[in-house]
């Protein structure tokens, strides 16, 4: 097995993943996209190409295995995944495999033992933060990304006692989601791994609590409520003017409407007065709850208790951190991350800025429309592997499986995203609440397009070499 690119090998064309988080506690073992990664993996083990696989980190979620410590979690993937790691040797024969360290996975940088277990597996793990690779002309700069993330950033690397916030984070409500799951009327608690960004987690659990794991009795009586809450907030205010005797027109007709229609009107004219009187109790609470509730967060910033944000830009960090390493590496045209599970190809300063998106579940926040009733979150999968080589290796390829097919006499180094389809699970995973409301406003999420990153002028620009 390869250990290194060669000087000779600036054709050699890079597949890069990251972000698989394979492994946990409990409910966390289990990965849905297994099937679509050991397809992947066999397609590489066939290949002809002078091609390198990257796994550009968090491969492994070792920060959710909370029952064992060190080198015996690799013990235990190997235990629970035996199919994938001999899928790995077998593409590992086959083409050279990288793997980096992310934040979930930090610990492959803390013990020399998993250097040679992976390498039992023709895996070659690098416990640097960063690797470079040369791509005919140009070079691409890996890494993972969590160093750009205040939150996740570990200063003393390699330090197995390292521990950021977002370590507390995943010991304390990931893994544990983990363990709990399957007490829920349905096992969707551990899907608390693809709540992006953090922030949205205590809005993600109340809307599952409502569309999953309220009783549906009291769930069905309540969906009436809050779809006419809008509509029922200006009859209250209404309502109120005609009490007062200030305006009566609008009850009045309504009233006179209703009434038209015999018992079903008199069953309209009460649930709408139940409705417009629920609604006037809550506004009448609701301004003074605001002003005290306005009044307590500007007492809270004032001592600055919740400055630091739980996530990180998906943007602005990496593109600084770009910036800086195609300045300091003028043959370095491309900087390859992952992380922030955000697929993304962006130009930066002449080069272009790649995210590699994740394997994990997807999950889209879908608002209601009318009323308050708790937002959608519509789940989807969006597999994918960048695809980085010589635009001459790209002329004229087709991919058997994969929804690329290019042709191109441009010079250049060719960036591609290639898709692994994985049909949605909403029927399964949504109620039936969950799915009407959301007919129609159903996520397509896109991958981004192919970008050629043009040759730079050779005098300008050193002969790239490979570095671990």
């Amino acid at each position: 097995m390869a250990t290194e690119t060669d000087d000779g090998d600036d054709d050699r064309v890079y597949y890069v993943i990251s972000d698989l988080h394979i492994g946990g506690d409990e409910q966390l073992e289990d990965v849905e996209f297994l099937d679509e990664l050991r397809s992947f993996l066999e397609r590489l083990e066939r290949t002809d190409e002078n091609a390198e696989l990257i796994i550009n980190g968090d491969a492994f979620g070792l920060w959710e295995f909370t029952t064992v410590d060190g080198i015996e979690k690799f013990e235990v993937l190997e235990e629970t995944y035996p199919t994938l790691f001999e899928q790995l040797r077998a593409t590992g024969e086959n083409i050279p495999i990288t793997l980096l360290p992310g934040n979930h996975d930090h610990e492959l940088a803390a013990y020399d033992e998993y250097v040679d277990r992976f390498a039992e597996y023709n895996v070659e793990l690098v416990q640097d933060q960063t690797i470079t690779r040369p791509v005919g002309d140009q070079a691409i700069h890996f890494e993972h990304g969590h160093q750009q993330d205040a939150n996740n950033q570990i200063e003393d690397w390699g330090n197995p006692h390292a521990t950021p916030l977002g370590y507390y984070y995943n010991t304390l409500v990931t893994s544990r989601a983990g363990q709990l799951s399957d007490r829920g009327r349905y096992n969707w608690l551990k899907d608390v791994q693809a709540v992006t960004p953090t922030e949205r987690m205590p809005i993600w659990l109340f809307s599952k609590y409502f569309y999953r794991e309220m009783n549906p009795l009291l769930r069905y009586s309540l969906v009436p409520f809050l779809l006419l809450f809008n509509i029922s907030a200006v009859l209250a205010v209404l309502a109120g003017l005609h009490l007062a005797g200030i305006w009566s027109v609008p009850v009045t007709q309504t009233e006179a409407f209703l009434g038209q229609f015999g018992r079903a009107g008199t069953a309209a004219w009460f649930l709408l007065t139940l409705n417009v009187a629920v609604v006037g109790v809550l506004l009448l609470a609701g301004i003074p709850l605001y002003f005290i509730r306005r009044d307590i967060r500007k007492t809270v910033d004032r001592f600055g208790v919740f400055e630091t944000e739980l996530t990180v830009d998906p943007v602005a960090s990496y593109e600084e951190r770009a910036r800086t390493v195609f300045a300091d590496e003028p043959e370095t045209t491309i900087f390859c991350f992952g992380h922030t599970h955000r697929p993304m190809l962006k130009e930066v300063d002449g080069g272009v800025l790649v995210n590699t998106g994740t394997w994990l579940k997807r999950l889209h926040r879908r608002d209601g429309i009318i009323g308050i009733l708790p937002p959608v979150f519509y789940p989807s999968y969006q597999l994918a592997a960048v695809r980085i080589a010589p635009e001459s290796a790209s002329e004229g390829r087709t991919e058997t499986g994969t929804e690329s097919a290019f042709a191109s006499d441009s010079s250049g180094v060719a960036v591609e995203f290639e898709r692994f389809t994985k049909p949605s699970p909403a029927t399964e995973e949504l109620t039936r609440t969950e799915r009407f409301f959301t007919v129609g406003r159903e996520p397509t999420p896109d991958l981004p397009d192919r970008h050629v990153v043009e040759d730079p002028e050779p005098e300008t620009v050193p002969a790239p070499e490979a570095t671990d």
